[in-house]
């Protein structure tokens, strides 16, 4: 009796795409069970339910169905969990932002609302197709691009922005600055792959980095944090500062990067302590919200207050009052979360984003080239940070910086900036044909602070080959 012949083309990569199927299905099922609780509270205090409740729904669910279509009909053989990980995710995100009344008003005015969630699975998508197969070491290419790039953003912000609540925004309050979570990240990418050996070499006897290698990178990061300081977006500069240590760690396994970037950032810290007065009040209000509980200090009390309220369940979704928090569709989303949802519905979401984070750690060790093992560890850096503030800043663990939490707070370029990042996250999951990544230099891929043991190379005893023996087969007599 004959095998059945292999299962190939479009039915194998539906086939293939078993799990993330299921997966998807659940998201939509849990989001679903959001809308209805959500929607039956309105209905309890006396709102009149039409069709446009129902779009946002509709527009997820239509999205999660075009995303798995086009990944079976593209043969991608990238990751799954991810895929579903981001899916739940920008699921919260839709819930909470629909619960904050993002989609109710004109429909003539909500295109923008509506659509911004599907744009981002767009994009998602669209950039795990474009650049799956190894295709994203093409960006590796561009290293002045993106280095230009990221500099030119800032300075027509700068000089074309309108300034407001301390910082400077573009036209309809839009955060171009966004993009430097992926120019940034890309040029320091490359650059690492092309001088991360050289980087590795430290001095023989003395702790010091190697100047020569080092030097176009401290003068680049110099000025994107000196028009970073002029704009006053201090989370930007946290979140790129920390990326950018943690890709020269893993770019030359050298852990004396990591401890002389905080002593850095700790000396300029306090210099932008000192020279701004925006860091200063957010310093205080941090330190004791109470000194100014109806100015400076109302925005982390009442956020507080919320999730205190929230208790271990939270009060229902729908029935909380994030009205009374300062700004909570944005930088305080996460105390509706707290409130509403309670401290398991947050605990929840932090799962979530730690399976994103442990996604994108096993991509950089799994990749197949420099580019991509760097790539997928700065990516995963911006989203861990980025994330980390904003959690931070609403607990009061950390003072405020006023970042958004990924996929979940209102905002057009950050989100669809996170979307873009995932999009490269599932190229480089995709694998690549050719060699694989060379481990760093230093230590052997173990991170080291000095020079490394086996700096100079061992010579190694060359032996002369036997002579051979009359009479063998080999050398007849």
């Amino acid at each position: 009796m004959s095998a059945a012949p292999p299962v190939t083309g479009l039915a194998a990569s539906w086939q293939r795409r078993e799990g993330e199927r299921e997966l998807l299905l659940y998201c939509l099922g849990c989001m679903t069970l959001g809308f209805v609780l959500v929607l039956g509270a309105d209905v309890s205090e006396g709102r009149q339910l039409t069709a446009q409740d129902l779009l946002p729904l509709a527009l997820y669910g239509l999205s999660l169905v075009g995303i798995h279509l086009l990944l079976v009909l593209g043969g991608f053989r990238g990751d799954q969990v991810l895929t579903a990980t981001v899916a739940a995710l920008s699921g919260f995100g839709l819930l909470a932002q629909y619960r904050m009344g993002a989609f109710q008003g004109d429909p003539a005015t909500l295109n923008f609302a509506w659509s911004l969630f599907p744009a981002g699975f767009f994009v998602m998508t669209v950039c795990a197709l474009i650049f799956a197969n190894g295709r994203y070491r093409v960006l590796a290419r561009g290293l002045w691009l993106w280095a230009g790039l990221s500099l030119l953003l800032v300075v027509v912000l700068l000089v074309t922005g309108q300034r407001f609540r301390g910082a400077v925004y573009a036209l309809g309050f839009t955060t171009p600055t966004e993009a430097l979570k992926l120019t940034v990240i890309l040029g320091l990418a490359a650059y690492l792959e092309r001088q991360g050996q050289a980087l590795a070499r430290w001095h023989p006897y003395l702790p010091l980095p190697p100047w020569r290698a080092l030097w176009p990178l401290l003068a680049f990061f110099a000025v994107l944090a000196g028009l970073l300081a002029l704009q006053r977006d201090l989370g930007m500069m946290v979140i790129l500062g920390l990326a950018f240590l943690v890709l020269m760690v893993v770019g030359t396994g050298r852990i004396g990067y990591l401890v002389y970037g905080l002593l850095a950032a700790a000396g300029l810290g306090g210099l932008m302590l000192y020279l701004f007065e925006h860091g200063q009040r957010r310093l205080e209000a941090w330190l004791d919200p109470f000194q100014d509980p109806t100015g400076d200090g109302w925005q982390i009390l009442q956020g507080l207050s919320g999730m205190y309220a929230g208790g271990l369940w939270g009060e229902g979704f729908g029935i909380g009052s994030p009205q009374y928090t300062p700004i909570a569709a944005a930088d305080f989303i996460y105390s509706v979360i707290g409130e509403e949802l309670g401290f398991l519905g947050c605990l929840v979401l932090i799962l979530f984003f730690l399976i994103l984070f442990q996604r994108g750690i096993s991509f950089s060790a799994q990749a197949r080239s420099d580019f991509g093992r760097l790539l997928a560890a700065g990516f995963t850096a911006v989203l861990a940070v980025q994330t980390l503030l904003n959690v931070g800043g609403v607990t009061k663990s950390i003072p405020l910086t006023g970042t958004t939490l990924p996929f979940i707070s209102h905002g057009g370029a950050s989100l669809l900036t996170a979307f873009a990042i995932i999009g490269l996250l599932l190229a480089i999951s995709d694998g690549e044909p050719g060699r694989v990544a060379r481990p760093p230099q230093a230590g052997r891929g173990r991170p080291t602070f000095g020079p490394p043991s086996d700096m100079k190379p061992r010579k190694v005893r060359r032996r002369a080959p036997p002579r051979e023996r009359p009479g063998t087969a080999e050398s007849p007599p």
